[in-house]
């Protein structure tokens, strides 16, 4: 371009600002190994032997790429596709990729929903609690269903019907997103099923009722 003062590029027309106030992203660190209050805690309550395990979770969450996956796992919410391409009902319900990785993070590699039960022993608990404290940094939706499986298993385990059924998918290290019937998977997550007119937060007013399907009782189909 020409002007009465010579040529110059249009570039400098696109620069409006600087940024210049705003800290780097927070990425490629280790979550656990910059927690002192985190470390002192697990060594404090009897978890010390899981130093090394917490300090590949915390590289693990607080790498650029797992961060990546917490924010595209919200960006892009699930999205509920009653019928397939054909017209056929299949009432599932979609992913983003990334919300399927941070859940086999979750369970394959950190067993957040197993390990005290699995491999019980003292600091066992603590030790749980402190991947999952990790990791609920990067994004904390997918800890509901975490969560729910990690305390289903005592209440599975008093009937025990139900438990030689259940528990071997429960406490697998493992990730099956497919939707499939729980027969067909090696691993499975657990969820709370309830309707409610007035929806909202306070859990305390809900009321459910379950009705038996045949004679009723513990164990048996609602």
């Amino acid at each position: 371009m020409t002007t009465d003062t010579g040529s110059f590029s249009i570039n400098h027309l696109a620069q409006t600002h600087e940024v210049f106030n705003q800290s780097r992203p927070l990425a490629d660190y280790n979550a656990y190994q910059h927690d002192t209050a985190l470390q002192e805690g697990v060594q404090r309550h009897g978890a010390g032997w899981e130093q090394e395990s917490l300090l590949q979770h915390g590289a693990r969450t607080g790498s650029a790429q797992v961060i990546e996956w917490g924010f595209l796992a919200n960006e892009y919410k699930p999205q509920f596709e009653p019928h397939d391409r054909q017209g056929f009902r299949v009432d599932r319900v979609r992913y983003h990729d990334a919300y399927h990785r941070l859940m086999a993070l979750a369970l394959e590699e950190a067993g957040l929903h197993s390990t005290p039960w699995a491999e019980p022993g003292p600091g066992a608990h603590v030790a749980r609690a402190a991947r999952y404290y990790l990791q609920a940094q990067v994004e904390s939706g997918h800890g509901c269903p975490v969560t729910m499986t990690f305390a289903a298993v005592p209440t599975l385990r008093l009937t025990p019907a139900i438990a030689d059924e259940w528990l071997p998918r429960v406490l697998a290290r493992g990730y099956d997103p497919r939707n499939v019937p729980h027969a067909d998977k090696a691993a499975v997550t657990i969820g709370m099923g309830m309707t409610e007119k007035q929806g909202g937060s306070d859990v305390r007013a809900n009321t459910t009722t379950a009705r038996p399907l045949a004679a009723g009782g513990p164990g048996e189909l609602y």
